[in-house]
């Protein structure tokens, strides 16, 4: 099988089903995996290969960057509530005060 990326005819290929769009990718590595198909930061531009978070419809690979272009509201791609009922982030801080990380509450 050849990698999508760079054309790298390999044995032991990383095949990838997105079910965004239902077809097969195959890479040879997962460098040329994340390259293809990782979100990049709406702000500093780098590659998010983790949770990231989400605010005002775009993805930013942390809570500093969504903040930098003005984002307040943060969101992980999990929906977590506080005892509250106030959805609470998933390593990121739901306020704009700092970026202390968060963890989903414990059930009860």
């Amino acid at each position: 099988m050849q990698c999508e990326v760079c054309g790298n005819e390999y044995d032991r290929v990383l095949r990838i089903r997105h079910e965004d769009d239902d077809q097969e990718h195959v890479f040879d590595s997962f460098e040329c995996a994340i390259h293809a198909l990782a979100p990049t930061c709406a702000h500093c531009g780098c590659r998010v290969i983790g949770h990231g978070v989400e605010a005002g419809g775009q993805i930013f690979c942390c809570a500093s960057c969504a903040r930098h272009t003005g984002q307040e509201g943060l969101v992980d791609n999990a929906d977590h509530t506080s005892g509250n009922g106030e959805t609470a982030s998933v390593g990121a801080s739901t306020s704009a005060e700092g970026i202390a990380p968060t963890r989903p509450p414990d059930d009860e």
